[in-house]
């Protein structure tokens, strides 16, 4: 299941759909969350409460009216259910989605590809030593850090505080 083709197409139809009202789009979008949120099985069970909060509707009377209005143009099916404990059952329809992924086939010379790349993530490593940057630790020298420094609080590089073994613990901090 591709979700940005399908609302990709769920989108265009959208646009074209003069029936539909705000409340009818806000409560799709809420079912298709709540349809991604279960991976996209074919049927789930829904509770009402939860998808009027999801999709901002205030009234039932209003719920019922736009989710029997997407139902009946089979934008989705809706079986209502009379247990309360259950749930209503709903079942959406994948728009703009193949059964299996769609390879690309630009970047060959007869565009007859038949795999998939696989793209590293992995950045490379830099080891080299740069011994131009005299802030790093090895080429700093802790051994002529001034009074005046420590008074103030300055450390030659704030970013990587080295510990001396040798020191006073007698010394007030």
């Amino acid at each position: 299941m591709n979700y940005i083709k399908h609302l990709n197409v769920v989108f265009t139809l959208f646009s074209k759909d003069s029936r539909l009202n705000p409340t009818h789009i806000s409560l799709y979008i809420a079912l298709f969350q709540l349809w991604n949120m279960y991976h996209f099985p074919k049927t789930f069970y829904i509770n009402r409460q939860e998808v009027m909060e999801l999709s901002k509707i205030g009234s039932k009377s209003t719920y019922h009216r736009s989710i029997k209005a997407l139902s009946h143009w089979q934008y989705l099916v809706y079986n209502p259910s009379k247990n309360k404990f259950k749930g209503s059952q709903v079942m959406m329809f994948q728009f703009g989605t193949s059964s299996g992924q769609e390879v690309d086939l630009i970047g060959t010379k007869n565009g007859t590809r038949s795999g998939q790349e696989v793209v590293s993530k992995i950045k490379h490593i830099q080891t080299l030593k740069n011994n131009k940057n005299d802030t790093k630790p090895e080429n700093l020298n802790f051994k002529n850090f001034s009074e005046l420094d420590k008074r103030h609080g300055r450390v030659p590089n704030p970013d990587h505080l080295k510990i001396d073994l040798d020191k006073n613990y007698n010394e007030p901090l």
